[in-house]
């Protein structure tokens, strides 16, 4: 009679698999460095702030519809709202809210896969509220599932593949260890989330949709599943990494190993993240950092052209193709280095106002993007490959009487990728919370999450930003 192949003792076993299940059963709090746990506060400030800030938006208003389909008493919170629904609805709904606004944290390292690593946030607390996890249980599951995110995604560039799946295995990661999973229960949990949810990069490719930040959403729904299916006995694929149909050849195109993690010497990488200072698609933002330095334009009718020098990512990504001159909806145009250049040049800066219907069908700033041409700067290119990164960008503007407005970002010029004081992220969660919370309310959830540490239960941090 066959032995069982769980137990068999030639069963092969999946190195990456193998090692991100003891990292993350073996990582404890007091194992972080005081770097990487500020670094996980000022994550969860800066990603509950723009969830907040996000929180109108059309596809956060899907979300919430169906979310409420799925009331779950013992779940987690709707953030925003008093409701609960199931832990992965709830990771869904509030990671989709966060991403909206796209004002949340983004990541590039030379060579890496990159993305948006705060996607994690949503899928980490909810695991945390559901299992009732102290202060310090999440700091520590934040910490990991960046590290799990941001270590494979140095290792790897996702062709033809959204970078949400980054997210779903660094959420689901945390969310088995919040939520209590033992250690074959978790290694089960990891393949789960990566054989069975690898989102395509269409989703941000082109003409964009509503599903634009419910990719987001998705990962972490994805995430929580796995931890849940696992935790009730579900058996993940065998060689999920590894294996010959798995996720190294088929969806990062190529072996990798996980042999540095952060801890015993070795920063955590939680810390290179670029907490977002416009709220537009992070390869955008040194256009609209440059423009704003020769705007708010005078007279936007007597330009007669306007040349936008930049990196070679920056261009291929969000400046070729005929949709970022004819965005058609918010989703589009934030994605749009034209659009964020003329609607920059018209107001003076860029915020979320600068995608409403009023810009959007604008005649003059139309007229203007028609008037924009993108160029790679090889310099600018060469600077934003190495180390520390530059996101060098120069716009010039050459009027109809050949006066000549230039504007440049980036290096000693600005950098968007320095770090941040904690007074300046106070200030960026303030501007998206206190129309709806008032400052009083504001101040007291700041003073909770900078001392998250000493919180019992999470799940009172939820709950704190009802906005009825």
């Amino acid at each position: 009679m066959n032995k069982p192949a769980e137990h068999c003792a030639h069963k092969s076993v999946d190195v990456i698999q193998q090692r991100l299940t003891d990292y993350a059963c073996e990582l404890t709090y007091d194992a972080l460095t005081p770097q990487a746990i500020h670094a996980a506060k000022v994550r969860v400030i800066d990603t509950l702030g723009a969830l907040v800030g996000g929180f109108f938006g059309e596809s956060c208003q899907i979300a919430r519809s169906f979310a409420a389909q799925f009331p779950c008493p013992s779940g987690a919170t709707v953030i925003g709202t008093r409701t609960k629904t199931t832990p992965d609805v709830a990771a869904f709904v509030n990671g989709t809210t966060a991403r909206d606004g796209e004002i949340n944290d983004v990541y590039y390292w030379p060579g890496s896969g990159g993305g948006h690593p705060s996607d994690l946030l949503a899928p980490v607390l909810a695991a945390a509220e559901h299992a009732g996890a102290s202060g310090r249980e999440f700091i520590t599951g934040v910490v990991l599932a960046y590290e799990v995110y941001l270590r494979i995604a140095d290792a790897s560039k996702l062709a033809g593949f959204d970078t949400t799946n980054y997210a779903c295995l660094g959420g689901a990661v945390a969310a088995g260890k919040l939520l209590g999973l033992s250690r074959d229960q978790l290694s089960h949990c990891i393949s789960i989330a990566a054989i069975s949810n690898n989102a395509l990069g269409q989703a941000r490719t082109g003409y964009l949709s509503t599903w634009k930040a419910a990719a987001a959403g998705e990962a972490g729904r994805a995430a929580v599943s796995a931890a849940l299916l696992a935790r009730c006995g579900m058996q993940g694929p065998h060689l999920p990494f590894e294996g010959k149909e798995g996720w190294c050849d088929h969806v990062a195109g190529k072996r990798f190993s996980l042999d540095t993690m952060g801890g015993g010497g070795t920063p955590f990488k939680i810390s290179d993240t670029i907490i977002k200072v416009r709220a537009t698609c992070a390869s955008t933002i040194s256009s609209a950092l440059a423009a704003e330095k020769i705007a708010p334009l005078k007279d936007v009718a007597d330009v007669n052209r306007v040349t936008v020098e930049l990196y070679a990512k920056a261009k291929s990504s969000r400046g070729t193709g005929e949709h970022h001159w004819n965005p058609d909806n918010r989703y589009t145009a934030d994605h749009s280095i034209p659009y964020v250049v003329a609607a920059t040049l018209m107001d003076g800066t860029v915020s979320h106002r600068s995608f409403d219907d009023a810009h959007l069908w604008n005649p003059e700033l139309r007229s203007l993007l028609k008037k924009i041409e993108l160029v790679e700067n090889p310099e600018f290119t060469a600077a934003h490959e190495r180390l520390p990164v530059e996101h060098r960008t120069r716009v010039t503007v050459v009027t109809s009487s050949g006066e000549r407005l230039v504007g440049e970002t980036g290096g000693d010029k600005g950098e968007l990728s320095e770090q941040r004081s904690d007074a300046w992220i106070e200030d960026k969660f303030r501007g998206f919370t206190e129309d709806y919370l008032g400052a009083k309310r504001v101040k007291s959830i700041l003073d909770r999450l900078w001392h998250l540490e000493v919180i019992g239960n999470v799940a009172e941090i939820p709950v704190a930003f009802a906005l009825d």
